[in-house]
């Protein structure tokens, strides 16, 4: 697959970059280039090659959800919580109504 001038125009033009006639000429033979490179990358043998996201394998470390993990911010502390809150309605925050 190779591209002319006037698709590298139409390819500026679709990025919204301007381009003189110059630039154009000078691109036609760099997207051809890369082109010629990513056909290339076609031809090499993946069978058998699965799929992955990263070249290392990654974890993440997770740690056991607990409500109780700390006592000063563990669970069962609805009532501490809100007892500063300016509005604190059925166990929850209160807030203004912003859409009318």
């Amino acid at each position: 697959m190779s591209v002319d001038k006037q698709q590298v125009a139409k390819i500026a033009s679709l990025a919204r970059i301007r381009m003189t006639d110059d630039e154009l000429e000078h691109m036609v033979p760099e997207l051809n280039n890369i082109l010629a490179w990513v056909e290339q990358l076609g031809e090499v043998d993946v069978a058998g090659v699965e799929p992955m996201s990263a070249v290392i394998p990654n974890t993440l470390r997770l740690r056991a959800d607990e409500v109780d993990a700390d006592a000063k911010t563990g669970g069962g502390r609805r009532e501490d919580v809100l007892a500063n809150a300016p509005a604190a309605e059925h166990g929850f925050y209160g807030v203004p109504k912003v859409i009318e």
